[in-house]
């Protein structure tokens, strides 16, 4: 069995950063997710970032003899280091160096279980490589998918690739890339032709937005192949998922499970995985998962904020989903309750079938508010839109005269202006 590593955490407050200590503490969660042995931390407030080691000299030096104190053999810093930083504080250090965007950027690696997650991890990696190619020796020590931080020189990239190379490598994966987008363009349209509106669970990691799936999936007794993974861990969930729903009143939606968001996450992973997260920016709803007994759900609330933004997803509607309520007092929820008095929010645990049910109510409003009433006479020759409407929208009455069909049902605003507004079907009575 190999022997964990032992590592040391650092970090610089700055002026204004409330969210320190929580991002912290995510560093050692990120270090324990690689199976990484944390024996301590060191931190300061500082002024400015130093550029030769990010720390001063006196408080590198502390660094230095905490190490050896601790007989740690890795320091981990909570934000990315330039690479002349990381070369600076190996040599002053004897002793290997990394990073916040390292740790997610590992763990991505080991979460990613689809050819294209896989892709994104590494040409996310290799972007980060490139400019660190000189001295970056064992701070990055794997490339390829699947493997952690501890298998040297193991993985289809290593670090004695050169620059060319490593350019060549990123060039091909965005090729490959291009083509797994268009793929995914070509169902998208499928589904936009069949006016099939999406709802898309967002958030921080480990907020239980895969819970909140798979019990919207059960509720539906879909069960099986289709459930997604649900562990309690960070970035459990690499894929886009996407479930087609259909409720006992015959509307169907899709409703898509996306990777989580993380406080400082790098911006060349946001990048990389952008092409996955295109189903956020096609949904007609965001459904923000929000852990509720989290002390710091209000940073994690901003962090998903920013984060959408950033994707190009901040004017879509937004129903805030507070999970997780049966770990928190009532009075803690009353408070959260009347802070967020004015949102559009549901408070609910994804393990009560009535808060689910619930929430399905409150995503099938938003998603069916512009529906349009339909009362149609069609002849038999035109029977073929009977199963049409029975596919596409809400059917609510049928009735077989001599001569017509009378259909009452409920379809997609778009549906009707494409096919009804302007047809010749007649108008029942």
């Amino acid at each position: 069995m190999m022997e964990k590593e032992r590592a040391l955490l650092a970090g610089g407050k700055r002026k204004g950063d409330e969210g320190f200590e929580s991002s912290m503490e995510e560093l050692r969660q990120l270090a324990l997710a690689c199976d990484i042995e944390v024996v301590g931390e060191i931190t300061q407030n500082l002024e400015r970032i130093h550029v030769d080691l990010y720390f001063g000299k006196g408080k590198t030096e502390e660094l230095r003899e905490r190490m050896e104190e601790l007989q740690a053999d890795i320091v981990i810093f909570n934000e990315e280091l330039t690479p002349s930083q990381t070369r600076n504080l190996e040599r002053f250090l004897a002793l290997r160096v990394i990073d916040r965007s390292i740790l997610i950027m590992d763990i991505f690696a080991r979460r990613a279980k689809t050819k294209e997650a896989q892709m994104q991890v590494e040409m996310a990696r290799l972007k980060y490589m490139l400019p660190r190619l000189s001295g970056l020796g064992g701070s990055l020590n794997r490339q390829g998918g699947g493997a952690g931080l501890h298998n040297k020189g193991t993985g289809e990239t290593k670090l004695e690739l050169d620059r060319r190379k490593i350019e060549e490598r990123i060039a091909r994966l965005e090729r490959e890339l291009t083509e797994l987008v268009g793929r995914r363009q070509n169902q998208r349209q499928k589904r936009e032709k069949n006016e099939i509106p999406l709802a898309a669970l967002v958030g921080y990691t480990n907020a239980g937005k895969s819970t909140v799936m798979n019990s919207v999936l059960k509720f539906f007794n879909t069960s099986g192949d289709k459930m997604v993974l649900e562990k309690d861990m960070l970035f459990a969930t690499l894929e886009t998922s996407v479930r087609k729903i259909t409720t006992k009143e015959n509307r169907t939606f899709l409703l898509t499970d996306t990777v989580g968001f993380i406080s400082r996450l790098p911006h060349h992973l946001i990048k990389a995985f952008r092409s996955t997260l295109e189903e956020v920016l096609m949904a007609d709803l965001l459904i923000q998962v929000v852990d509720a007994s989290d002390a710091d759900y209000e940073k994690q609330m901003t962090v998903t904020k920013e984060t959408l933004k950033e994707l190009g997803a901040d004017n879509i509607p937004v129903l805030y989903a507070f999970n997780k309520t049966d770990k928190v007092t009532e009075e803690e929820l009353e408070v959260i309750k009347k802070e967020k008095e004015g949102l559009n929010c549901i408070f609910l645990s994804a393990k009560k079938e009535e808060d689910i049910k619930e929430l399905i109510g409150h995503v099938t409003e938003v998603l069916f508010e512009e529906d349009v009433s339909l009362d149609l006479c069609l002849p038999y020759k035109d029977s073929k839109w009977v199963a049409f409407l029975q596919e596409n929208a809400t059917v609510t009455s049928l009735d077989y005269g001599e001569e017509e069909i009378g259909v009452t049902a409920l379809c997609r605003k778009g549906l009707y202006e494409k096919y009804f507004k302007n047809s010749d079907f007649k108008i029942k009575n």
